[in-house]
């Protein structure tokens, strides 16, 4: 149970065939910017990629005010105001890319959304390796319609991914020709992932 808890980074508060929200437990505490995350247990685990985060009030309509002008450190304005963890929140939102089915690891949509109030955990190195075998979760991401930048989140995410690979290097030639397959004739649109991903 220790190892669950700990991987534990919120709970999802919304929820569809194609994306969920989770609110952190923590301030702060988002994962980065494509990381793999899931959600659900057993045969229901889906698996996203972290393409939004926000921290804001937990009273729609009411923003925060600034409160730090004397203040000599971020960490002294919290201090000051201890209630102010508690009325704000951390939330991020992850574009579903596959679940798990059939006891292997499928990238399309699940057939179903995630529950409200399932725990959304940080995915271990040994289960991103896993879901990277192959690149069919790819198609999704770039082909997603997102309020963020698309590219941006592909190159995120297989910066991330490429981290739980045996060899970095040529997990990124392998999803960098994978990229051209699905990107025909997007030249600029690729060129702009393959530097963001550094190959």
């Amino acid at each position: 149970m220790d190892n669950l808890s700990t991987s534990r980074i919120g709970e999802v508060i919304d929820t569809s065939t194609t994306d969920f929200t989770a609110q952190c437990y923590q301030l702060y505490n988002t994962p980065a910017l494509g990381a793999l995350v899931k959600t659900g247990e057993g045969e229901n685990t889906i698996y996203a990629a972290v393409y939004h985060a926000t921290t804001s009030s937990i009273e729609p309509g009411r923003k925060p005010i600034a409160r730090g002008q004397d203040a000599v450190s971020e960490e002294a304005i919290y201090a000051q105001s201890p209630q102010l963890s508690k009325l704000l929140r951390s939330e991020f939102s992850c574009l579903i890319l596959g679940h798990r089915g059939q006891g292997q690891i499928l990238h399309y949509l699940p057939p179903r959304p995630a529950h409200i109030h399932s725990f959304a955990e940080s995915c271990t190195p040994e289960e991103t390796a896993e879901f990277c075998k192959s690149f069919g979760f790819l198609n999704i991401l770039v082909n997603s319609e997102l309020p963020v930048p698309p590219d941006e989140v592909t190159a995120a995410c297989l910066r991330h991914l490429s981290a739980a690979a045996p060899d970095k290097q040529a997990f990124l030639v392998k999803a960098g020709k994978e990229l051209a397959k699905l990107l025909p004739g997007q030249y600029q649109r690729l060129k702009v992932i393959l530097e963001r991903i550094q190959l």
